[in-house]
């Protein structure tokens, strides 16, 4: 009887005499395997596509399903916003008007020239390195009967159209802060001259004193990061950043100002009026995706060593900006209310008296430029576009800067 049971619960079928039991646990092993396969792939799937950057359902053309519309806005913004696809239009074509900041840096030589101090953009020795230690501030000093010149201990590293022109000129008002007017644009375009030449573009400054250049390209171009951090790992940074769709729009009004017979603002924001989608790929749209952008830095340095300045506050209430900035550098509070006017014709805060003079002082004349009227719907289009990379780059830096 024990034998019958025996061969009763053998897999006579299996050719090698397997008990039942035996070859049902191995089935519920190769079941459950399967199950956690399935299970990792789908995680893995799922954690891609959280980890692509933020998408937002475009409308196409009417009749399009809501499956082949999420498909293809989808792979539209995958395909634009891919890492290895960003390219940085400063380098690639440095003439290019939508980029180059030349009226301002043209009437910045012109004061200077009416001042006399042109001595700071003497002809420089070109360094035939910049490899070394990663700080190299002690070795690259250059003394003068004014003081030393050395490299920058703060960059205000962007965004373009944000503010970070009214940033320099207000911040150069405290006494312990020198600042290089031009933007000297080292790190994106002229970093194969060496960190002599870069040392040489800058004032000459006291013990004590802060360094300070801006360069708004720095924020959106890949290599400077990493390379600003070789040269300083301490280096404090200044972000002006301000709402990315009136961003967006001022640019083009830079832009339009130069270029005649430019396309309109919606032409050049959508890939086509039809399918609503926007092209990412233009640059005034591209630099306002800023959760991007930082996401590099942060690579390098820590929250602590950026200050996010608003630019919306920059104009409505310069001083309580300036008081964040001076407490971000360690300075002792020195430029307050009384340093600022508001100028109802240019709608802007002027400085009542200039770096160097008593006299009162406002940005240049390219300074608050009359923007295009834009649609409604098109503002909208882009505000629901740009709302999950704000929301991302509120998370990163810490702050809410409550745009609409």
């Amino acid at each position: 009887m024990n034998n019958r049971q025996s061969f009763a619960q053998v897999d006579v079928g299996s050719g090698d005499m397997e008990p039942k039991h035996c070859r049902h646990r191995r089935k519920l092993l190769l079941f459950l395997s399967m199950t956690v396969a399935m299970l990792c792939l789908t995680v893995f799937t799922f954690g891609s596509v959280m980890d692509c950057d933020p998408c937002d359902a475009a409308p196409l053309a009417p009749g399009a399903s809501r499956s082949v519309r999420a498909a293809h806005t989808f792979r539209h913004r995958k395909q634009l916003w891919d890492e290895s696809e960003v390219k940085n239009d400063y380098l690639e074509n440095e003439e290019s008007t939508e980029y180059v900041d030349s009226e301002e840096d043209i009437l910045y030589s012109e004061e200077r020239e009416s001042s006399g101090e042109n001595d700071v953009l003497a002809t420089p020795k070109v360094s035939s390195s910049i490899s070394g230690p990663s700080n190299k501030a002690d070795k690259y000093t250059h003394h003068t009967e004014n003081g030393t010149r050395k490299l920058p201990n703060v960059i205000i590293i962007g965004v373009k159209k944000g503010g970070t022109r009214a940033l320099l000129e207000y911040i150069r008002l405290h006494p312990d802060v020198r600042g290089v007017g031009p933007e000297t644009h080292f790190f994106d375009r002229h970093y194969n001259r060496g960190l002599d030449w870069y040392r040489n573009q800058m004032p000459p400054t006291l013990n004590g004193q802060f360094t300070i250049e801006k360069t708004p390209s720095y924020f959106i171009t890949r290599e400077v990061p990493r390379r600003i951090y070789d040269m300083s790992k301490h280096m404090k940074l200044m972000v002006v950043v301000r709402d990315p769709v009136t961003r967006a729009i001022s640019d083009y009004a830079q832009t339009a100002s130069k270029r005649k017979g430019l396309r309109t603002f919606e032409e050049m924001a959508f890939l086509s009026n039809s399918s609503g989608l926007v092209d990412t790929a233009w640059s005034a749209i591209k630099i306002g995706a800023y959760a991007k952008h930082l996401k590099r830095w942060l690579q390098y340095f820590p929250l602590s060593q950026i200050c996010f300045i608003s630019g919306e506050n920059l104009i409505a209430d310069p001083a309580a900006e300036m008081r964040k900035v001076q407490d971000f550098l360690g300075l002792k509070r020195i430029i307050t209310e009384k340093h600022f006017y508001f100028n109802e014709t240019k709608g802007f805060p002027c400085l009542m008296k200039a770096e160097g003079s008593g006299n009162p002082h406002c940005l240049g004349k390219t300074k608050g430029r009359t923007h295009p009227h834009i649609k409604a719907r098109v503002i909208e289009r882009l505000r629901e576009f740009y709302r999950p990379f704000n929301m991302r780059f509120y998370q990163m830096s810490g702050h809410n800067f409550h745009w609409p």
